[in-house]
Parts: structure tokens; C-alpha cells; sequence
């Protein structure tokens, strides 16, 4: 296969890709392009699946009981795109700004990779095309519960990411727990407004909301293991009515708790619970708490990062490998790891010399071009070894 040619064909997807994104379980015409491609390239798929998810398959040469998986997420970001490029987003409103047409161009590659080399293959692959990872409940966990494929006779399952902070031509993985869960918060405290010159005779909801807010951090100070990575941020605060000399009937909170532990997750939201309680009996209000459970703690399979790793090393060498840090951001690849072996791995996508430097979820962010050849190969050669 020409490299070159390959790498050109890569870079016209992902700008296609790029130009019409579409927001999560909208992705009509991403599932149409890549269906057209798996047709040009003979694979066979099924589509339907959580909306326009895609499953297609690779047969080995010689049959097995088991097969690998390769995931890519298709959906894009409620951001307008500010970027100048010519490949620019043409909808307003919405941009892939998680490099999530990046992971769709490289699974693509894979496929052509994985086709051409189709004579190594030990086990079937199955590539999914899947939908809604920016939004809850994520694509992931709806495909796992339609049964888009048999998890029981998947050997392991990889995914990739785009790694802004990370020099194109790097990759990184890590081994055991990676990124966190992720819960969203709402919170709603009903109280008696008044004038505020009179607060006597008021229930007052911006103190109690006050207090509710301080409260919270203690489980996280004083509750939570020292070394456990924890995080609960309260985000957004709106009264309900209010002035300047105006106490409202109700205030509403909004915020996030994250965490790498699914036992304290557990025990925190219990807690969370017992201080709105304990806010409402100290300052007379009543609290509505609404606690939405959101993707599970992402944890990487040790042997399946291991391999995948050494397979990173053999095409790139061990300087460009790195081992990423814990981050409490999240990711609904951890439907699939909590309940098949997953290693999800980050590829380079910066190339400070040429300004690409812009992080993820932002109106100007991009990648070098050069990470999707790399980025379809890493995928292949996992498979393929």
C-alpha cells in the first residue's frame, strides 16, 4: 500500500468529517459517509444501532470464538467553530472540538489496514462506529444494552483519543484506573423570599445555599482518602427572583462530582444527601436534590494496555511512548472496561511549531494531520499482533 496516497485519503475523510459535524444521536449524514465508505470497501456492517451507530466486522481467515473490537465515537460539540481553515465546520453552532472526526478517520484507516493484511489476522475484528459520547447516557452503555456485539467473546476492546498537549508522532497510554466517573448535581433549595431589609421574616435560600456550598466540600476534605483523586464543583447558581433588597423564594445549584473509586462514588452521593438534610433543618428551607449518574470510572486493562503499548514501541520507539497521568475528566469508552478487558490510549496531535496548540472543547481547536496514518496504523497493527 502507498503510504503517501493512504495518508492523502485520511486527510480528506477527516476534513469531510470536519466540515459536517453533527451533535450527539443526530448523526444522520456521519453514518451515511461512513457507511458509504464500508460499502466502497467491501466490510460487512450492521447500522441502527443507539440511533446511527455502526458495527462492522473483518473476518480472519480461519474462524474463531472470540474477536477483538476497535471503537470510534462519530458525534460532535454544541461549539461554533472559530477557525479559519478551509475545512472549517459549515454548521453553525456546532464543531468537532473532541477530535472525534479524527477517531472516526483512523478507525476508517484501520479497516483498509486491517483488510490489506487480512492473511495475520488470528481472530475477527469488530469496529464500531458509535454515537452520542458527549451526552448522557452515552452511546456506549445504549450499544452495550441493544447488543450491538456479543461482549461475551470479546477478547479485549481499544480506543483512541486525540492529546492536544501531546507532540503529533506520540502516543500514551496507562495502565489500571485512568479518567474518572462523572455525576451531574442538581440541587434546588426552596425557601420564604422577602424584603431584605426584613430578614427575619424569611426563610432565606441564598444562605442556606451559601451554606449548602461550603458544606459540600467537607466530604470531599474530610470524608474522601487524602490520595483518592475526588472532585465535586458546584458550577452554576441561579436565584429564582431577587433583587438588591429582594430575598427569592428559591435558588438553584448545578454542579459535577468525579472520582476514581466506585465504592466512595457510592458512599459520596449517600453524603451529598445528609447535607442537604442537614442544610434544611439548620436554616428552615426544603432541598430538591437530583443526583444523575454518569459514565463509571475508566479503567484500562493491564494486559491489554500492555500489549497495546508494546505494539506503540515497536513502530515508534520507547522515547516516543509515554505514560499518561490520572485525569478527572471522563469518557463513556468505560461502559465497554467494566465489562470487557479495554485499553483506551491517547495519540499526539500538537505540533507547537506550526501553532497547533488549542485544547480540546474549544473554538479553535485542530490537530496535525499527520497523527491519522499513525493513528489507523496503532489501531491495525493491535489487532494484526
Amino acid at each position: 500500500m502507498d503510504m503517501v496516497t493512504f495518508s492523502n485519503r485520511l486527510i480528506e475523510i477527516r476534513r469531510h468529517l470536519h466540515k459536517h459535524p453533527e451533535l450527539s444521536f443526530q448523526e444522520k449524514e456521519t453514518a451515511a459517509y461512513i457507511e458509504q465508505r464500508l460499502i466502497e470497501l467491501g466490510v460487512e456492517y450492521t447500522i441502527g444501532w443507539a440511533g446511527y451507530g455502526i458495527v462492522a466486522t473483518i473476518k480472519a481467515p480461519v474462524a474463531t470464538d472470540h474477536f477483538i473490537a476497535l471503537r470510534a465515537d462519530i458525534d460532535a460539540l454544541p461549539i461554533q467553530e472559530t477557525g479559519t481553515m478551509e475545512y472549517a465546520s459549515q454548521h453553525p453552532g456546532v464543531m468537532h472540538a473532541c477530535g472525534h472526526d479524527v477517531h472516526t478517520t483512523c478507525l476508517l484507516g484501520a479497516i483498509e489496514l486491517l483488510i490489506a493484511n487480512r492473511e495475520r489476522l488470528a481472530s475477527d475484528v469488530v469496529c464500531v462506529f458509535q454515537p452520542g459520547e458527549e451526552l448522557l447516557p452515552g452511546g456506549a452503555s445504549l450499544m452495550m444494552k441493544e447488543g450491538a456485539f456479543d461482549k461475551g467473546l470479546c477478547k479485549a476492546i481499544f480506543a483512541l483519543h486525540v492529546f492536544p498537549s501531546m507532540e503529533v508522532g506520540k502516543v500514551g497510554f496507562r495502565a489500571g484506573p485512568y479518567m474518572a466517573s462523572s455525576d451531574e448535581i442538581y440541587i434546588r433549595v426552596i425557601g420564604q423570599g422577602g424584603h431584605g431589609a426584613m430578614p427575619h421574616h424569611t426563610a432565606d435560600p441564598i444562605l442556606a445555599a451559601a451554606g449548602l456550598i461550603t458544606s459540600l466540600q467537607s466530604i470531599v476534605s474530610r470524608n474522601c482518602d487524602p490520595v483518592l483523586p475526588c472532585v465535586l464543583t458546584i458550577g452554576k447558581i441561579n436565584s429564582e427572583g431577587g433583587a438588591t433588597n429582594v430575598i427569592p423564594d428559591s435558588v438553584s445549584l448545578e454542579g459535577t462530582f468525579r472520582t476514581m473509586d466506585e465504592n466512595w462514588r457510592s458512599r459520596a452521593h449517600e453524603l451529598i444527601g445528609k447535607h442537604c438534610r442537614s442544610i434544611e433543618e439548620s436554616f428552615g428551607v426544603r432541598i430538591e436534590l437530583n443526583i444523575i449518574k454518569g459514565y463509571p470510572v475508566l479503567v484500562n486493562d493491564e494486559i491489554a494496555t500492555q500489549k497495546a503499548r508494546s505494539v506503540a514501541v515497536n513502530i515508534l520507539g520507547e522515547e516516543n511512548v509515554e505514560v499518561l497521568p490520572v485525569r478527572m475528566t471522563s469518557e463513556d469508552f468505560a461502559w465497554y472496561t467494566q465489562e470487557i478487558p479495554g485499553c483506551f490510549f491517547r495519540l499526539g496531535t500538537g505540533n507547537k511549531s506550526r501553532g497547533i496548540t488549542s485544547n480540546v472543547h474549544t473554538s479553535t481547536f485542530d490537530v496535525d494531520e499527520d497523527c491519522l496514518a499513525l493513528g489507523a496504523r496503532l489501531m491495525a497493527e493491535i489487532c494484526l499482533q
